[in-house]
């Protein structure tokens, strides 16, 4: 191996490995895996930041807000409604559920699908497990079928035109994506939710979900504390919003609006949201009296004008690894942090301090008007059903409608996808369905930021010759087995890394090594691609393989080695059913 090839090899492996131990952003350490190989010289200076100008990234990124206006219409949510009410029995509901999360997500972001539908399942049934995790399955096979129905699809239709000219059109995937879809589903409806632990039952509300009064203490206000005069921001503030007042009750009148403008008075009695031990110490420096007991109830935490939301924390959401003292969430949004749950336990830890992660669900409370506000200025998903929206039909259809004309366009080769799909976005902005803010926030800057990175250390795994290597390594160890069975390999090798890593990075690095092998074999490189842009998108074995395995995660009660007894037997079928439909569309 020469010295280039040794160096790309090194920084991609040591890529990977950071990928799977997760201890870093993946945009973070992608971006750094670029910067080491343009200082080691195999990647050019001024190739540096080319990949963010790349069709694909630019795909991404107009499909992302493109997704946000037609979630936005309210017309999805009335569709949803009205075919998931119909469905009585649970197995009439999941297929619903599921069906319908695989065709949303075919032409638009299957994150966004799944949140369209998520509090629709979570109010449904009485056992959310059954219905989640098919429902994320669902979703993510949807995105086989179209060239905008996921990332890696992008990714592998913008590379084919690097190597033939000519890339994959918008539904060149749906002759093998479509059946494998419809199979994957009937499978996961009629077998695969079977599969999932019967004690996962996860939980539908906050009051099952969190065990709030292991996180809520009552104290009163003796006459001779040194707390009257004082208001609750005051109070709030000398401990460093490691102590949050959520409610106050002076005699039978409950203080929940205005809270924190409110002057303490003698014999006030406070609801107290605060880690263990601080308590104590609250009441023996300030002279507190701290209550028995205290039985709580709704009232207690929510009026007519302050709410309490739910929400899930996404990946690569703006308060990932960051805690509620740092976010500063009640100074700076208005909002306390009562409870948060992982993986379907409420954590007794220190709240203020404990940092949040992906799939993690919060209970937040705060003015009920600026709550929805909120949960989007975190980047977090709710998860209760939002309400219609009732406009005029014009506008509810007009996204859709200029959908549809960057679909015929994209799709009658009138313009390129990126080309098209940007226009749409320009006439969405200029016709307010959608604000420029809106569509800055939308965008998934930490998968745009991989994209733009990954690309060129993918092209310096070409020109340095590494994909050959790799490929003839392939080829050397599969010894004289047929096509086909290399084609099986490259599937399910991409596959497995998918399940490992984000699959939009497994693409970048497969695609060239699939070419590689083609040349080699001197076969069209075709049906390496299309396995390469199958096994991206199928990652069921764990939770962190797709960002909708994450989301489902708290909500359904799921233990992170769940996703495989449903998933391996899933990604068998999708094998044995994609490797035939991929020669016979796309022979060698």
């Amino acid at each position: 191996m020469s010295t280039a090839q040794i160096l790309i090899f090194a920084i991609l492996g040591l890529a990977m490995v950071f990928f799977l131990w997760g201890r870093w952003r993946y945009d973070v350490v992608a971006f750094t895996a670029l910067i080491a190989a343009v200082i080691g010289g195999v990647v050019p200076s001024a190739n540096a930041f080319v990949g963010f100008g790349h069709p694909a990234v630019v795909t991404v990124a107009t499909v992302l807000v493109i997704s946000k206006a037609l979630q936005a219409s309210g017309i999805l949510d009335q569709v949803a409604n009205l075919l998931v009410r119909t469905a009585r029995s649970q197995t009439a509901q999941m297929s619903t559920l599921s069906g319908l999360g695989a065709t949303l997500s075919a032409f638009m972001n299957n994150v966004g699908a799944l949140a369209l539908l998520m509090p629709l399942a979570l109010r449904l049934n009485g056992r959310p497990a059954a219905l989640l995790m098919p429902l994320s399955f669902g979703s993510i096979l949807g995105g086989l079928i179209t060239l905008i129905g996921t990332p890696p699809n992008i990714i592998i239709a913008t590379f084919r035109a690097d190597v033939t000219g000519e890339p994959f059109r918008l539904f060149d995937f749906a002759p093998v994506g479509a059946p494998v879809a419809v199979i994957g589903l009937i499978f996961v409806v009629t077998i695969g939710w079977r599969l999932i632990p019967r004690d996962r039952s996860g939980r539908k509300s906050a009051a099952d979900l969190f065990e709030v009064r292991d996180y809520i203490a009552e104290a009163s206000i003796p006459e001779e504390s040194e707390l009257i005069g004082v208001s609750v921001a005051e109070l709030e503030h000398r401990h460093d919003d490691r102590s949050i007042v959520v409610s106050l009750i002076r005699g039978d009148t409950r203080m929940l609006h205005t809270l924190r403008r409110q002057i303490l008075r003698a014999g006030d009695r406070l609801l107290i949201r605060t880690d263990p031990g601080v308590l104590d110490k609250l009441a023996a420096d300030k002279g507190l009296e701290l209550a028995g007991e205290t039985e709580l109830s709704d009232e207690n935490l929510r009026s007519k004008d302050v709410g309490l939301i739910e929400a899930v924390v996404p990946p690569g959401a703006r308060i990932e690894g960051r805690s509620a003292q740092m976010l500063h969430l009640r100074r700076r949004y208005g909002a306390a942090l009562i409870a948060l749950a992982r993986q379907g336990e409420p954590v007794r830890e220190r709240l203020s301090t404990i940092r949040i992660q992906p799939g993690d669900i919060l209970l937040l409370q705060g003015e009920a008007d600026s709550l929805p506000d909120v949960i989007s200025a975190l980047g977090c998903l709710p998860l209760a059903e939002r309400g219609l929206s009732l406009g005029r039909p014009r506008q509810m259809w007009l996204p859709i409608a200029i959908f549809g004309v960057a679909i015929f366009a994209t799709a009658f080769n009138l313009a390129p996808v990126h080309i098209s799909f940007s226009a749409a976005v320009i006439a969405l902005i200029l016709l307010n369905r959608v604000t420029p803010r809106e569509a800055y926030e939308t965008i998934d800057w930490s998968v745009i930021i991989l994209l733009g990175s990954m690309i060129p250390l993918g092209g310096a795994l070409q020109s340095t010759g590494g994909t050959e290597l790799i490929a003839g390594a392939i080829l050397g160890l599969a010894g004289a087995i047929p096509t086909f069975a290399i084609v099986a390999i490259i599937l399910i090798v991409t596959m497995t890394l998918s399940d490992l890593m984000n699959n939009a990075a497994t693409a970048i690095v497969m695609a060239p090594i699939g070419v590689a092998i083609a040349q080699q074999l001197q076969v069209s490189a075709d049906p390496f691609l299309m396995a390469t842009a199958i096994g991206a998108s199928c990652a069921f074995l764990t939770p962190i393989g797709h960002q909708n395995n994450v989301l489902v995660m708290g909500p359904g009660g799921y233990k992170f080695g769940d996703y495989w007894r449903m998933g391996l037997p899933l990604e068998v079928l999708i094998v044995l059913v994609s490797v035939p439909l991929i020669l016979v569309f796309w022979p060698l």
